[in-house]
């Protein structure tokens, strides 16, 4: 399988990724593989390899995904996936399973599509990236060990004690916006990761992002809020405001934010950026 690489990253899948490297080798002759230590490294070997390697397949969650995508962004290069993190939300909605065989035979096609990405303050999103609650809970997720169950404890304990954030947009067409929020999240496709849908009528090829504003809503409604998430079936209502977007600035009173799942500090003023048809995929 010539002009294909692999690039694994160690820490994902909780560092089991031995037996999938193992499985690798067997079914794919010479192949040719690098295992991250670090964003660096990542970036350092996909730009040495830029023009020998057509097909960049990314083994880890979403942030590895990320980190891989920011090098090939409006280029020829193509992007796969093997999903090997602890919610994979943009792998289920590009349609990639944890079936190798099958992506070795997408591999052998080399089909492939153009999708957006967008940007926050010029850091490249390519899922879901939000503020506010969410934004919060990824912070205090990461010190933990991971996996859906310690993300819900996390998310549960976060929610009884957040303070709610204030959004102020300067430009006087969203001004009725402006307010506070349990959380903000910008979603270039439907889903967190796990199947949560946040934005359910998101594209991923429309030219626009969903900017979804959540208000904090009382404990007796969270149950409905996580099942309509969870089945595809969130709407604006009183509490949920979505608003297709392909460029907009704010301010924001707090720093802290997730895009793609991993935590960055980010200050305001805030701009959001789509990046239309500016990533290719493998289909």
């Amino acid at each position: 399988m010539e002009n294909v690489a692999f690039i694994i990253n160690p820490y994902s899948a909780k560092k089991n990724y031995k037996p999938l490297l193992e499985e690798l080798k067997n079914k794919v002759e010479n192949v040719q593989y690098y295992i991250s230590e670090s964003i660096l490294g990542t970036d350092e070997y996909i730009k040495k390899n830029m023009k020998l390697v057509d097909i960049f397949v990314a083994i880890g969650g979403d942030g590895t995904i990320s980190t891989i995508a920011k090098s090939l962004i409006n280029t020829d290069k193509i992007l796969a996936i093997f999903p090997a993190g602890s919610g994979n939300g943009f792998s289920n909605e590009t349609h990639f399973s944890k079936n190798l065989d099958d992506l070795l035979v997408k591999i052998q096609s080399k089909k492939s599509r153009k999708i957006d990405t967008f940007t926050v303050n010029d850091k490249l999103s390519i899922n879901v990236s939000g503020t506010g609650f969410d934004g919060k809970v990824v912070k205090e997720f990461e010190k933990t060990s991971r996996g859906f169950k310690n993300y819900i404890i996390v998310s549960l304990k976060t929610f009884f004690s957040y303070h709610p954030i204030t959004v102020h947009f300067p430009d006087p067409n969203f001004e009725k916006y402006n307010g506070e929020y349990l959380m903000l999240n910008i979603a270039n496709t439907r889903q967190f990761g796990n199947n949560a849908y946040i934005a359910p009528m998101a594209s991923k090829s429309d030219g626009l992002v969903d900017l979804v504003l959540v208000k904090k809503f009382p404990v007796f409604y969270s149950g409905l809020f996580a099942y309509r998430m969870f089945t595809k079936k969130l709407k604006t209502n009183k509490y949920i405001t979505y608003l297709p977007i392909s460029e907009i600035k704010f301010e924001v009173n707090t720093k802290n934010w997730h895009l793609d799942g991993e935590y960055n500090s980010i200050e305001s003023p805030i701009h959001i950026k789509v990046q239309p048809s500016s990533l290719r995929i493998l289909i």
